[in-house]
């Protein structure tokens, strides 16, 4: 059946007269959503063109179409491999996504892509960088799931900080500023895990999680190896050591591959070492702060674009030994869990690892060590994963990891989550779906649907 008819059909069986008497939400959000998702797919490329049209026809011709019962009714219908979804915080918007779809023609707002086998999920936490000033301010306000994942968290951390994660990520006032690592650890903690939960609501389960330096913790939470309390604990014996060694050094990111990059650092053996390897061309070094300018104005000179890192420390150097005693004896009483299904790969190793070993000589090990991404994103790949969402509010790993994986083979997708300026609930549906054009399963029924889906029973 065709969409304009299939649609009329549902609208005629179960709807006061006109199209879309009732308004649809979801129990997500807090108030209506902010976007609304239409998903469309068929068996071929032009049938998908012409479904777009079709339904185009069918708004034209309804006049007060609401998007809320057209999302729905797309939503609840069966799923083919060419897919498409517009994403629009009204009827123009949308109508204009499906114009796009029908012609062929790019809208940011507009999804469209071909499904493959997904193979396992793979959630992706990063370390530094994701962070910005009022990243998790939109998602408290529109997702009452997001929300209620942080508020746990936060009491999580009233336990070992003196303010709140929520007031930090509103910018309340006498808040802690972002300027810290032990303001920045803690708040992005919080929001990968809520982000996390907030993916899970949309149906997207995790088969393994993969965590970057500091992110290996929010991805041992997620596996169900540390507790809430025992993650907030380690995050905040992380941060509070990192600050006696502030001030010492600092990393780089050189976009090139690690033999090159260990060739260059060779003259400042000791001062410099490599930090983490994210991609086959993407490297970070870690040292001493002139060491690192040196390195920087060499880079320079042959014209390649290294980048400091925004931190003034040297994490995964030599200056993190004599924080050892200090981090072990914090988090001496940790009891990471066993028996978790979910697969914890680890970046110390680079490879699947059994989390009931995450104990303190493991965390030591997590900000010593270097960082081994391509390692552990290639391990996952041989594995059978296939789908790698990175669960923070501003992509910093996707472009190493989709490296690593093209090398590998071609049937794989890497999806972002938020952005920076894009930190609401629109841009995690357009992750989503991102994520559902290439072959992840996608609750949009429960995205759209809520207590007014009764009205199509």
């Amino acid at each position: 059946m065709a969409a304009e008819d299939w649609l009329q059909a549902r609208s005629m069986r179960s709807s006061p007269p006109g199209c879309g008497a009732n308004t649809l939400t979801t129990g997500r959000f807090r108030n209506d959503p902010p976007a609304t998702p239409w998903v469309l797919s068929a068996r071929t490329a032009p049938a998908l063109a012409e479904q777009a049209m079709r339904l185009q026809r069918f708004v034209e011709r309804c006049g007060d179409a609401n998007p809320g019962d057209i999302a729905y009714s797309l939503a609840t219908r069966m799923t083919f491999e060419h897919r498409a979804v517009v994403v629009g915080a009204g009827l123009r918007e949308l109508m204009t996504g499906l114009a796009a779809i029908a012609s062929g023609a790019p809208e940011p707002h507009v999804v469209v892509g071909k499904a493959r086998i997904p193979g396992g999920t793979v959630f992706v936490f990063p370390g530094l960088g994701p962070q910005w000033s009022g990243m998790a301010a939109e998602m408290l306000d529109t997702s009452t799931t997001f929300a209620e994942q942080m508020r746990c968290c936060d009491a999580a951390f009233a336990e070992f900080v003196d303010w709140s994660l929520i007031d930090v990520a509103r910018g309340s006032a006498g808040a802690p500023k972002l300027d810290r690592a032990e303001t920045v650890q803690p708040l992005l903690f919080g929001v990968m895990v809520s982000l996390a939960a907030q993916w899970r609501a949309l149906g997207v389960q995790p088969d393994a999680v993969i965590g970057h330096s500091q992110g290996e913790i929010a991805a041992a939470y997620i596996a169900g190896a540390l507790s809430l309390r025992d993650a907030a604990m380690v995050v905040c014996a992380r941060s509070k050591a990192i600050a006696a060694i502030a001030g010492t050094g600092g990393m780089v990111a050189i976009p090139r591959p690690l033999q090159w990059v260990c060739t260059l650092i060779r003259r400042w053996c000791g001062l410099i070492s490599v930090a983490a390897q994210n991609g086959p061309s993407s490297t970070v070094v870690t040292g001493d702060s002139t060491a690192l300018e040196e390195l920087m104005a060499r880079c320079a000179a042959e014209d390649v674009a290294a980048t400091r890192i925004p931190i003034d420390y040297a994490a995964q150097s030599v200056h993190v030994e004599e924080l050892r005693d200090t981090l072990r004896e914090e988090i001496s009483h940790l009891s990471p869990a066993t028996g978790s299904d979910m697969s914890f790969i680890s970046t110390v190793t680079g490879a699947g690892l059994d989390a009931s070993i995450l104990d303190g000589e493991y965390w030591f090990a997590n900000l010593r060590q270097p960082v081994l991404l391509d390692d552990a994103v290639r391990w996952a790949y041989l594995h059978g994963y296939r789908t790698f969402i990175e669960s923070s509010p501003h992509p910093v790993l996707t472009a190493g990891i989709r490296d690593s994986l093209t090398e590998c083979g071609d049937d794989h997708s890497v999806v972002a989550t938020l952005r920076r300026d894009e930190g609401g609930m629109r841009r995690f549906l357009l992750s989503a779906a991102q994520a559902h054009v290439h072959g992840q399963l996608i609750d949009w029924a429960g995205v759209v649907g809520g207590a007014g889906a009764n009205a199509y029973s």
